[in-house]
């Protein structure tokens, strides 16, 4: 791949949320988006190594979008891209795929339940709409 193609792949960038089904689920939102539904086009990078500063980590959020995906309402992620210079094209927060869902049981903070694979799929579907080519409208 060449640098240009490199530079145009959105940054797919979920919360650390260790110890926390949400945080689970951003992190295996972002895994769907960047391994099966968009490998050419996204990409993700470590939300630890930006909060510490590491200037590669920095370099790729400033010159990229970034689609950030946060378990809860702090949102560390959507916060972090912005405080490093980056350009957030779209936040989204897991409670969303929690919506038509009363009283889901996603799994634990360690392992997803069936419901919860069903709500990563489907977020990261939505999510993956974000960016550009992705969604089935777009292709037609």
């Amino acid at each position: 791949m060449n640098e240009n193609s490199e530079e145009a792949r959105v940054l797919v960038i979920p919360c650390s949320g260790i110890g926390k089904v949400h945080g689970l689920i951003s992190r295996e939102c972002t895994y769907k988006i960047t391994d099966e539904l968009s490998p050419d086009t996204a990409d993700t990078l470590c939300l630890a190594l930006l909060v510490s500063g590491d200037e590669d980590a920095l370099a790729k959020v400033k010159a990229r979008p970034c689609i950030t995906i946060d378990g809860c309402p702090k949102l560390c992620a959507q916060k972090n891209v912005a405080l490093a210079g980056g350009t957030v094209a779209r936040s989204v927060l897991v409670v969303e795929g929690f919506k038509n869902r009363r009283n889901a049981q996603p799994g634990t903070a360690a392992t997803l339940a069936d419901e919860g694979w069903e709500i990563v799929g489907e977020l990261a579907g939505d999510i993956a709409c974000a960016i550009p080519g992705l969604c089935e409208h777009e292709r037609e």
